[in-house]
């Protein structure tokens, strides 16, 4: 069955592909964010998000969504394909402004028993999810180039926009070649 790791800088969309992917194929869900936070946006421990983290990942199957760096090592250990959502800067942008009002207004807690939620202050910080995305986009991109000569063994698929993710999406059923044996989408440079 496959391990599949969805990947990709904040607000592309990763936890929205990963649980419909995991329901589509059936699989149990895994998210990254709800294993890291605690209450207050605080950070666990690392070595407790890693704890967490392998304990969630030693199934037989599943989806994951997130990227951090500071556990490749147990994901991709693990994982047989990746799932890269390389968006361009303004349609993480765009995502991440419509996400951050609707959250904002809705004030849904982001994870039961945490109290994170969206605020206006915390939305604009220095150091929030803003500025992250500013910082990281474009060396992450980097990063995942690079992840990808390095990692030869994983299967990869490079989705470059919102409409191809869908389209990828869209064809994957329990028994299609991009749940079980691979297919990849182009993984060309631009």
């Amino acid at each position: 069955m496959p391990r599949i790791n969805v990947v990709g800088t904040s607000c592309s969309g990763k936890t929205t592909l990963a649980r419909e992917l995991a329901r589509r194929l059936g699989l149990p869900y895994v998210e990254f964010d709800a294993l890291f936070w605690g209450s207050d946006w605080t950070p666990v421990a690392p070595e407790v998000f890693r704890a967490r983290l392998a304990a969630a990942l030693d199934g037989q199957d599943w989806v994951a969504d997130g990227g951090y760096a500071s556990v490749r090592d147990i994901t991709w250990a693990r994982a047989d394909t990746v799932v890269w959502l390389d968006f361009p800067m303004p349609t993480v942008l765009w995502r991440w402004a419509r996400r951050t009002v609707v959250r904002i207004r809705s004030q849904d807690e982001f994870w039961p028993g945490t109290g994170n939620r969206e605020s206006v202050g915390n939305a604009l910080r220095r150091g929030g999810l803003l500025w992250w995305i500013l910082r990281t986009h474009h060396r992450r991109r980097r990063t995942m180039r690079a992840a990808i000569l390095e990692r030869p063994e994983l299967r990869w698929i490079r989705l470059r926009s919102p409409a191809e993710a869908d389209a990828w999406l869209a064809g994957v059923r329990p028994s299609s070649p991009a749940a079980t044996t691979g297919a990849r989408a182009p993984v060309n440079e631009r």
